[in-house]
């Protein structure tokens, strides 16, 4: 297993990046991991560390490039002092949006489709939390590439605002599958269900479960409401869906 943290030029600049690769000869299929709201930490590698371990070349995208260099958030001190949570994550959120995320995206499947390492030219995506709508937005933005789309204890993926990503749907080719929590005001069952209706009516192949028991956030085993049981479910919807999708 490697990793190696690159640059991948993007229409604002260079943007770091970490791209994972598993032992042995390739080339292999990729898969864009799209991080949560905590940003790059020890965790995100760990999980992309176990998707190259079953047969993915994989790269991780930092979304808060923009925003300079910072040191890995320690979540439990943050989580518990509303003031720095404010401060840190107000920077780096306002460093992206949809738009500029979807450059990154466009950038990214350049430079995978210029990597020896990587076979084919359809890519799969995976998103935690904020990521699970870039999964969605680049399934619609780059329908010609994505082969399947993956999202995780995201919130609001289908909301009555303009952009929100289920109005994508007419425009997605890949396979959907999505895995919200029953504990996530973000992700309530009214949005569920529009989103699976925006799907279906688009003809999209798609899957949306809503885990038992599980709150926002409970893939990264670095959180506070890591959930051993739905993280685990989810390992097994992820590489279904890309073991069923990608060549």
């Amino acid at each position: 297993m490697s990793m190696t943290q690159v640059a991948i030029p993007t229409p604002d600049g260079d943007a770091r990046a970490y791209f994972f690769l598993p032992d042995g000869a390739g080339p292999w299929p990729a898969v864009i991991f799209y991080m949560d709201g905590p940003a790059i930490r020890p965790a995100l590698f760990q999980m992309c560390e176990r998707l190259a371990g079953a047969g993915y070349a994989v790269v991780l995208p930092d979304m808060f490039w923009r925003a300079g260099p910072y040191e890995p958030i320690d979540i439990k001190a943050v989580f518990g002092d509303e003031a720095a949570r404010r401060e840190i994550f107000g920077k780096l959120m306002a460093s992206t949006d949809p738009e500029r995320a979807m450059r990154d995206t466009g950038a990214v499947l350049a430079w995978l489709a210029t990597r020896p390492e990587v076979k084919g030219e359809k890519v799969g995506c995976t998103g935690y939390c904020m990521g699970a709508g870039l999964a969605l937005r680049a399934a619609g933005t780059y329908p010609e590439r994505i082969a399947a789309a993956a999202g995780f204890h995201g919130g609001r993926l289908a909301t009555d605002a303009p952009d929100s990503p289920h109005l994508l749907a007419p425009r997605i080719g890949a396979r959907v599958y999505v895995g919200g929590a029953d504990e996530d005001a973000g992700f309530p069952p009214d949005q569920a269900d529009r989103l699976r209706e925006a799907l279906d009516a688009a003809g999209v192949e798609n899957t949306i479960e809503i885990y038992a028991g599980a709150r926002h956030g409970y893939a990264p085993p670095d959180m506070p409401v890591y959930n051993e049981a739905a993280a685990e479910r989810h390992w097994r919807a992820l590489l279904s869906l890309l073991g069923e999708t990608l060549p």
